[in-house]
C-alpha cells in the first residue's frame, strides 16, 4: 500500500497540522490505524482559501479540452491506485471490498462523465452549461456556444446567455461513501467541471482514504500545469475548521453530505455571512415505500425478501435506505410482515462505519421500541464486529403514526405503517417531510392517485423497485425537498450537478 503521511494538502504543499490528533479506527476490530492526523486551524483555512482565490481566474478560463483532460487524469489516477484505496477504505469503514471496488469505479466514472459533457458542450447546438464569458465567435471559454434569442426588432442588440462559475467551493466528505462522496467524489468533480477551485474537508472516519484520494487530485493539478490552489484538502473539527471554511469570504458555495444537524449548522453559518452563499446539503431521508393491495396480494413473500435486502444492504448505511413503509390493507399484508420478520431474524450482524454511528443506531432502535404504539417485530443476529449493527423491523398502525416517527435511524432499521386503505396512506404521505426517494409497488388507479402526491414529496420516484443504489447519469436526481436537501432544485449526482456551482449570465450587445 502507498505510504500515508498524515498530512493535509494545501495547494502543492504537504502540511502537518498542529491541532488535535486523530486516528482512524477499524470498526470490525476496534484497532486504531496509523498514521496519526492532526487538525488544521484558521491559518490553514486562510492559506487554502487564498490559494483557491488566486487560482480562480486562471482556472475558470481553461478551455473544455484542458479541463476535461484534467478530470480524466484524476480518474486514471484513482483507477491506478484502486487496490490501495479499497484496502485502506475497507480497514477504515468495515465496508466489503467488493462494494468499495465498485465505488472506485463510480468515482472515476463521475469524473469521466463531466469530462465527456465538457467536450460535448463545444458541439454545434449545445447549450452553455459549462459556459463562461463568450470569446470571439460566440462560444464560451469553458465550451459551448451561448444560447441566442431572436432580436425583438431591426437593430436591437443581440442577447446571448452563458454560465459563469461561482468561485472557490468548500466540499465536505461523507461518512458512508469514502470515495464517491468524499474528497474526489461527486461534489468535487462537479465543482471542478464547473470551473471552481475546491477546498475539501476530509472526513474523520476515513482520513487515510481521503489522503490517498486527495493526492490523486493534487498530482493531477500539477501534471496539468494548473495553479496549485485549484485543490486543497484539510483535516479539522467541523464546528471550528468547518465553519471557518464556510464563512471565509473567498468561498462562494458549499457541497455537503451528512447529518441534518451538521448540514443545518453549515447552512446557518453561510446565511449569516455579510454576503450569504448557497449551501447544497444532502441531509436526511427515510425514503418511504408504498405497498399497494394488488402488489401485496400478488407476491408478499417476494416483496418481503427484496425489502429486507434493501434495508440491510451495507448495514443500512445508505441515504436511500427504505426506513419507512406504508402497507395498505389487503389479503397479503400479514403475509408480507411475517416473511419480512423471518428475513430480518436471519440477517447477519454487520460492522458500521464508526463506533459513534453504531452507538447512535442502537440508541435509535431502543428509542423506537419505547415509543407508544410501535412494536419491534424482529431483530437480526448479533454482530461480531466491535462497532456493529443488529437489524431491526418495527410496525405501527396508521392511527398511531406521528411526525416523530419520520426521524431517520441511520442503519438497518425500518418501520412498517399498517394503513387501512389508500386514502389513509395518501393522508399520511401528505404530512411527510421532503425525501430523496419515494417508491410505489402496485398499479392501476391507486398508483395513479398516489403519484402526484409523491411528486411533491421526493426528488426521485421508483416504480416497482427499491431505493438503495443511485445510478450516475444525465437523468438522475439525487436531491429532494427539505430536509432531504437544503435546495430541492438541484442534484448532487448526475450531469446537472455542475449547475450548482455556476450562475446564468446574459450578454447584451457584447461583441462576438
Amino acid at each position: 500500500m502507498a505510504r500515508l503521511t498524515g498530512q493535509m494538502l494545501i495547494g502543492s504543499e504537504h502540511v502537518t497540522g498542529t491541532g488535535e490528533a486523530i486516528t482512524a479506527v477499524d470498526p470490525r476490530t476496534g484497532e486504531r490505524l496509523a498514521p496519526e492526523y492532526r487538525y488544521g486551524g484558521d491559518a490553514e483555512v486562510d492559506r487554502a482559501c487564498a490559494l483557491a482565490e488566486e487560482a480562480f481566474d486562471a482556472y475558470r478560463a481553461t478551455g473544455p479540452e484542458e479541463r476535461a483532460a484534467f478530470l480524466e487524469s484524476i480518474a486514471a489516477r484513482l483507477d491506478d491506485q484502486a487496490g490501495d484505496l479499497v484496502r485502506r477504505a475497507a480497514s477504515e469503514t468495515g465496508l466489503p471490498e467488493a462494494r468499495l471496488t465498485g465505488e472506485v469505479a463510480r468515482t472515476s466514472g463521475q469524473l469521466r462523465l463531466f469530462a465527456s459533457d465538457l467536450r460535448a458542450a463545444v458541439k454545434p447546438g449545445a447549450t452553455a452549461r459549462y459556459g463562461s464569458h463568450p470569446p470571439e465567435g460566440g462560444g464560451s471559454a469553458a465550451g459551448g456556444p451561448a444560447v441566442s434569442t431572436d432580436p425583438p426588432g431591426e437593430g436591437a442588440p443581440e442577447i446571448r446567455q452563458g454560465r459563469v462559475p461561482l468561485g472557490p467551493v468548500a466540499v465536505f466528505g461523507a461518512s458512508n461513501f469514502p470515495l464517491a462522496f468524499s474528497v474526489a467524489g461527486g461534489d468535487t468533480a462537479s465543482a471542478l467541471a464547473a470551473g471552481c477551485p475546491v477546498v475539501a474537508k476530509a472526513h474523520d472516519a476515513h482520513p487515510g482514504t481521503c489522503e490517498l484520494a486527495g493526492r490523486a487530485v493534487s498530482e493531477a493539478v500539477q501534471e496539468a500545469g494548473l495553479p496549485e490552489g485549484v485543490f486543497s484538502m484539510l483535516y479539522g473539527d467541523g464546528p471550528t475548521l468547518g465553519i471557518a471554511l464556510v464563512t471565509d469570504p473567498r468561498v462562494q458555495a458549499v457541497g455537503f453530505t451528512g447529518s441534518r444537524k451538521a448540514g443545518l449548522a453549515i447552512a446557518r453559518a453561510a446565511a449569516a455571512r455579510p454576503r450569504p452563499i448557497p449551501v447544497y446539503a444532502e441531509m436526511s431521508s427515510v425514503n418511504p415505500v408504498f405497498l399497494l393491495p394488488d402488489a401485496l396480494a400478488e407476491r408478499p413473500a417476494e416483496l418481503a425478501e427484496e425489502y429486507v435486502g434493501s434495508v440491510t444492504l451495507g448495514a443500512g448505511q445508505f441515504c436511500t435506505n427504505p426506513g419507512l413503509v406504508f402497507a395498505v390493507g389487503g389479503s397479503g399484508r400479514d403475509a408480507f410482515l411475517d416473511a419480512a420478520a423471518t428475513a430480518i431474524e436471519a440477517a447477519p450482524g454487520a460492522p458500521m462505519l464508526t463506533p459513534g454511528i453504531a452507538r447512535a443506531y442502537a440508541e435509535g432502535v431502543e428509542r423506537l421500541g419505547r415509543r407508544p404504539g410501535v412494536k419491534i417485530l424482529a431483530r437480526g443476529r448479533e454482530p461480531e464486529a466491535a462497532a456493529g449493527c443488529r437489524a431491526a423491523l418495527a410496525a405501527v398502525d396508521a392511527g398511531d403514526f406521528g411526525p416523530d416517527l419520520q426521524e431517520e435511524i441511520f442503519g438497518a432499521c425500518s418501520l412498517v405503517v399498517r394503513c387501512g386503505d389508500l386514502d389513509e396512506a395518501i393522508g399520511l404521505a401528505r404530512g411527510l417531510e421532503g425525501q430523496l426517494t419515494a417508491t410505489i409497488h402496485g398499479g392501476g388507479e391507486a398508483a395513479a392517485r398516489l403519484l402526484p402526491v409523491l411528486e411533491r414529496l421526493a426528488g426521485r420516484i421508483l416504480w416497482g423497485g427499491w431505493p438503495t443504489g443511485v445510478r450516475v447519469g444525465h437523468a438522475m436526481v439525487h436531491g429532494g425537498p427539505y430536509p432531504a436537501t437544503s435546495d430541492a432544485r438541484t442534484t448532487s449526482v448526475g450531469s446537472l450537478a455542475v449547475e450548482r456551482f455556476q450562475r446564468p449570465i446574459a450578454y447584451q450587445g457584447v461583441p462576438r
